[in-house]
């Protein structure tokens, strides 16, 4: 026998605000499957036996060799061991209540990385594979007698040493690629059922008819009846019967909507009638809601109960420091959720990771539209790692379409998402796969590939764009920017390591007006270019990236929640709109004078004589960008006159019409790297780092003040190049905003 103070934790790189919270006597108490509940179930996490394991071994007897807190993987802190094993075994005893004698016992799995092998009493029970969906075991055959029960379970992960989905995990952890974890990750469970019984539910809102579509899949069920009770609360609004394993309509009249403003849920009693007895009960709750794709202003876009919702949220992974996977309690898993709606995101993309169900039920009820991710395969292996073992395509679509089926009842997902940036795609059809998940569930949406590849399937054109954001151009698709952002600031003593990101801040206000910039510019894309959804990378630090709006322990809110809110509702509810004053060269070259040679101080000056300066068309930079499969039809490169060394000067003369409110000008500029800006020559902005795609600039007050409406002008430019390219075009506009 195990006792509980034998647990003590190890001590991680960086332990979250919540591991002082995690109790080895009640881990993870709360009921792992709120959309069908039973009020008798058995917790099987706590501490367990475990102990290495090697290929072929024989099934061990006696007690293991140590002990690991269940469900947090090996790898991690709060498991007690921190250690990693490509092969694992556990074990532990339970006691089967009196009260249900003559039930059948069903054992659950939350979810195990990679293979399990479960024994009850010496038998095996089957082999699952599949890190990321839960499975169960009906193990009344094997109990035996009414003492302790055994139960082991033989665990297998190659983690990247073989071609199965594995989403971020890696055994050499660096970069954007984290630390492993395998084994037991979620909850474990006991759960007495009649031998008729109710095994699933398929739930399926349709507000357009005012039903829900409801199947309940039932075992052993002849001479059943089901019956429904939909409940607002506790009150008891409509009861309805039919027959199990057939789709029931269930009407919900002048149903309450559920949204990410009004997450309402319905609560739902469900039970199978034999001979006017209950043979079965469980519980459930839905959400009415629907998400689709309609035209508007010639743009494919997202609706949401037949109105037009932006969509912007974070990029999630899920990951703890001290739990890999796993969270250390409840509370934990609802607080990131709980901070993005303080922040004012409407939607998360949970990236390239399945959670357990609990996260997806405070989805539901604190109200969040989720983008699935399926976890990829063969995931960003380093430069050196040599040639990554194929792709078990086999395996991919079985386990995306158990992802599917295992979460469609949750009314907050509204997307799946079958690739992330090309990653495990290659050898796979995706247009088969985006088939296979819309006939599964016709009721949501599906992005073939999240930052590409695209093979026009699916209802999404999704780019990547760091860390500016951006849109790609077409009108048979929903436009998205799946990812965006990744902003670097580092809250000194609480990282786990540290590295250059996307971009670095080192002081609030520059973190949050760049937050706000970006907002800007996705609200502009928003008005002007058809975007419908922006996914903004991320909400928490995770190991070295340090780009997250929390810290990786969760102890510091690295901005205040106000400001990204604000930041967010200018994105989904404001609208931006640019009026040229001077244009760009997007659409038109424009010619500038320009030199590569530094000038004397008087360069900037509106008299200063430039006839010695070269005359060329922007934009300038040093090579084109060729269009491929992920990034098709991008901003082009836009480089017509070729910039090759370390700086470039740059002057235009222009004469500027009437601007009515000087106070709304604004640049709008591509660059690499950072610049300087004057106009007449005052200092109207300095920027650093540089932006992939044209972005909105504040001009400040001396800049605004410099500037002739109704006369004559000059914009001069100092473009420095850091590493990587080189890219400069500039204009300047009149923003035009509304929140």
């Amino acid at each position: 026998m195990l006792f509980a103070q034998q647990w003590q934790p190890k001590k991680a790189a960086l332990m979250s605000k919540f591991a002082k919270d995690v109790n080895p006597n009640s881990v993870l108490p709360e009921y792992p499957r709120p959309q069908l509940t039973r009020i008798k179930w058995m917790n099987l996490n706590g501490l367990w036996q475990y102990q290495p394991a090697t290929e072929g071994e024989a099934f061990p007897s006696g007690s293991l060799s140590s002990s690991i807190l269940v469900p947090f993987p090996v790898e991690a802190a709060l498991s007690g061991v921190m250690e990693h094993h490509e092969r694992l075994w556990y074990r532990r005893t339970f006691t089967i209540p009196a009260t249900w004698k003559g039930e059948h016992i069903l054992i659950h799995f939350g979810a195990v990385d990679y293979e399990s092998e479960v024994y009850v009493n010496g038998t095996s029970m089957g082999i699952h594979s599949g890190g990321y969906d839960p499975f169960s075991y009906d193990i009344t055959s094997a109990i035996k007698g009414s003492g302790p029960q055994e139960i082991t379970v033989r665990v297998y992960d190659p983690t990247d040493k073989a071609g199965y989905p594995r989403g971020k995990q890696t055994l050499n952890p660096q970069g954007i690629m984290y630390q492993s974890v395998t084994g037991i990750w979620q909850t474990v469970w006991l759960e007495p059922v009649p031998k008729t019984n109710i095994a699933s539910l398929r739930i399926t809102p349709d507000i357009d008819k005012s039903v829900l579509k409801l199947i309940v899949n039932a075992d052993d069920a002849a001479g059943t009846t089901v019956s429904i009770k939909v409940k607002d609360g506790d009150k008891v609004i409509k009861t309805v019967s039919g027959k199990p394993n057939t789709e029931i309509n269930v009407p919900v009249a002048n149903a309450k909507l559920w949204s990410p403003d009004h997450p309402f849920l319905y609560n739902m009693d469900v039970a199978l009638v034999k001979g006017g007895k209950n043979v079965d009960a469980v519980g459930s709750y839905f959400g009415m809601r629907k998400i689709a794709v309609a035209e508007e202003g010639g743009y494919k876009k997202l609706y949401l109960n037949n109105k037009f919702l932006f969509e912007v949220g974070p990029l999630d992974q899920g990951f703890w420091p001290d739990g890999g996977y796993t969270a250390p309690t409840d509370n934990a898993l609802k607080y990131d959720l709980e901070m993005m709606k303080k922040f004012g995101f409407n939607m998360v993309r949970k990236h390239i990771k399945v959670e357990p169900y609990r996260w997806y039920y405070w989805t539901d009820k604190l109200g969040l539209l989720v983008w699935q991710d399926m976890p990829s395969a063969n995931s960003y292996l380093p430069r050196n790692a040599g040639t990554p073992p194929p792709v078990d395509t086999n395996a991919y679509r079985a386990q995306l379409k158990r992802l599917v089926e295992t979460h469609w009842n949750s009314p907050s997902i509204v997307t799946w998402v079958t690739f992330n940036e090309s990653q495990s795609q290659g050898p796979q059809n995706t247009p088969s796969l985006v088939k296979m998940v819309k006939e599964l569930d016709p009721s949501r949406l599906v992005n073939q590939a999240s930052g590409g590849s695209f093979f026009d399937a699916g209802d999404y054109l999704d780019v990547h764009s760091y860390p500016d954001p951006n849109v790609l151009t077409g009108n048979k698709q929903v436009l998205a920017n799946g990812e965006y952002g990744g902003i670097g600031y580092i809250i000194p003593g609480h990282t786990w390591s540290q590295r250059p990101t996307y971009i670095m801040i080192n002081n609030l206000k520059d973190y949050t007006d760049l937050y706000n910039a970006y907002s800007e510019d996705l609200s502009y894309y928003k008005t002007t270019r058809g975007l419908s959804a922006a996914v903004y990378t991320e909400i928490t630090d995770v190991e070295s990236e340090l780009n997250g709006l929390l810290t990786y322990d969760r102890e510091v809110v690295k901005a205040p929640e106000a400001a990204i809110r604000a930041s967010n509702e200018l994105a989904i509810k404001g609208s931006v709109t640019l009026t040229d004053v001077l244009p760009t060269s997007q659409s038109e070259g424009r010619t500038w004078k320009y030199t590569f040679d530094k000038p004397d101080t008087t360069w900037l000056d509106t008299k200063f004589n430039d006839a010695a300066w070269q005359s060329g068309v922007a934009g300038f930079g040093a090579r084109t960008m060729a269009a491929g499969p992920v990034r098709p039809n991008t901003t082009p490169s836009g480089v017509r006159t070729v910039w090759s060394t370390k700086d470039i000067w740059m002057r235009q003369e222009f004469t500027a019409g009437s601007v009515a409110d000087v106070n709304k000008l604004v640049l709008y500029v591509r660059h690499h790297d950072n610049l300087d800006v004057y106009i007449n020559g005052v200092k109207a902005a300095s920027i650093d780092g540089h932006s992939n795609n044209y972005s909105i600039e504040e001009i400040n007050a001396a800049g605004k003040k410099a500037f002739i409406p109704n006369g004559k002008n000059v914009i001069a430019i100092h473009c420095h190049q850091i590493n990587g390219g080189q890219y400069i075009d500039a204009g300047i506009s009149v923003m035009t905003l509304k929140r």
